[in-house]
C-alpha cells in the first residue's frame, strides 16, 4: 500500500497496516511502519535507511548537522557523492505529507527527523538566496564598470578624432600660409599688367589659365578670402592700416583693401589690410570757405 494512505485508516490503532518499503530505485525515499500500537514508528528505508540520517541516533544527528567538522558537511565528500546526496533527498511535498502523518500518531521521533531534514534544506535555500545575492552585486558591479569603460573609450574617442584634426588643421594652414605670397605675387601683376601687344595677350591668357588653377586647388583646401570692401570692420578678421572719409561708406566700413586675407573654415589664416572709414566728416563753416569774386562785367 502506497505512503499516501488516509489519515483515516492510519488512525486505526487496532488494525495492523503498514506502508511498504519501496526499493532503491524509487523516488519515494521514507518508509512509514504502522504498527498496532498506541506510538506508530516512522522509520527510513530505501535511500533514506542507507543515508547518513538513517544509521545514527536522532540527537547525534542533530548535533553533527549543526557542526561544520561533521561528516554532513565535509568538504573532502566528492562532488559526485554530494550531488547523489542531494538528488536522493525526498520532495518537499513528500515531506510534508510524511510530516503531517507523524504529527498525527505523535511520532517525536519521525516529528525530529523531519524536522532535522527540513532545517537542513532551510539552511541550504538560504545560502542559495546569498550565493545569488552576492552573484547579483557582482554582476551589477561588473555592469557598472562596462558603462564607466565605455564612457571613458568614447571621451577618448572624441578627443583622439579633435586632436587628429587640429594637427591636421595646423598642418594644413602652415602650408597654405607659406603659399600666400605666391597669391601676392599674382594679385600685384595682375594689376601692374598693360596689355598692349599681341605677345603681352598671350602671357596674360597663360598668367590666367595658372593662376585660375591655383584659385582652384586652394578651393580644394577650403580656403576662402576674407570679404573687406563695403563689409563692416571686424578686428578678429581685419587689420586696419587707414582710416579716411568716405561720403560713399558709413563709419566703420571697409573702403579698401591693401592685402587680401585667407581663413579655412572657422580658421584665420592671415587677416586682411584694409582701410576703414570714419564718415563723411563735418562740413566747413560759413568762414573758412572761399568767398567767391565778383565779376567784373556783371555777366
Amino acid at each position: 500500500m502506497a505512503a499516501s494512505a488516509s489519515l483515516s485508516n492510519l488512525f486505526s490503532l487496532h488494525t495492523h497496516r503498514s506502508v511498504s518499503c519501496p526499493s532503491p530505485s524509487s523516488k519515494s525515499s521514507y518508509h512509514l511502519s504502522l504498527q498496532p500500537t498506541t506510538t506508530p514508528a516512522l522509520k527510513a528505508c530505501s535511500q533514506l535507511g542507507n543515508s547518513r540520517f538513517g544509521n545514527r541516533g536522532f540527537r547525534d544527528e542533530r548535533r553533527s548537522s549543526l557542526n561544520p567538522d561533521s561528516e554532513a558537511y565535509n568538504e573532502d565528500e566528492p562532488s559526485s557523492e554530494r550531488a547523489a546526496s542531494k538528488r536522493s533527498r525526498p520532495d518537499m511535498k513528500s515531506l510534508m505529507k510524511l510530516y503531517k502523518e507523524a504529527i498525527a500518531y505523535g511520532d517525536a521521533r519521525a516529528i525530529y527527523e523531519i524536522e532535522n531534514i527540513l532545517f537542513r534544506m532551510d539552511k541550504e535555500k538560504i545560502d542559495l538566496i546569498d550565493k545569488v545575492a552576492d552573484l547579483s552585486a557582482e554582476v551589477s558591479s561588473g555592469k557598472e564598470k562596462i558603462l564607466r569603460l565605455q564612457a571613458d573609450f568614447d571621451n577618448y574617442r572624441k578627443r583622439s578624432e579633435k586632436e587628429r584634426s587640429s594637427v591636421w588643421s595646423d598642418a594644413q594652414g602652415e602650408v597654405i600660409e607659406s603659399l600666400l605670397p605666391m597669391v601676392d605675387s599674382f594679385e600685384r601683376a595682375k594689376q601692374q599688367l598693360k596689355i598692349e601687344t599681341e605677345m603681352e595677350k598671350k602671357i596674360d591668357t597663360s598668367y590666367q589659365g595658372i593662376y585660375k588653377q591655383f584659385v582652384e586647388i586652394m578651393r580644394s583646401l577650403r580656403v576662402a578670402a576674407v570679404p573687406t570692401v563695403g563689409k563692416p570692420f571686424d578686428p578678429s578678421m581685419h587689420e586696419a592700416i587707414a582710416r579716411e572719409e568716405s561720403h560713399e561708406f558709413k563709419e566703420g566700413i571697409v573702403t579698401q583693401e591693401f592685402r587680401r586675407g585667407f581663413s579655412i573654415g572657422d580658421r584665420l589664416i592671415r587677416p586682411a589690410m584694409v582701410k576703414v572709414s570714419t564718415g563723411p566728416g563735418r562740413k566747413k563753416p560759413l568762414s573758412e570757405q572761399q568767398p567767391s569774386v565778383a565779376r567784373v562785367d556783371n555777366r
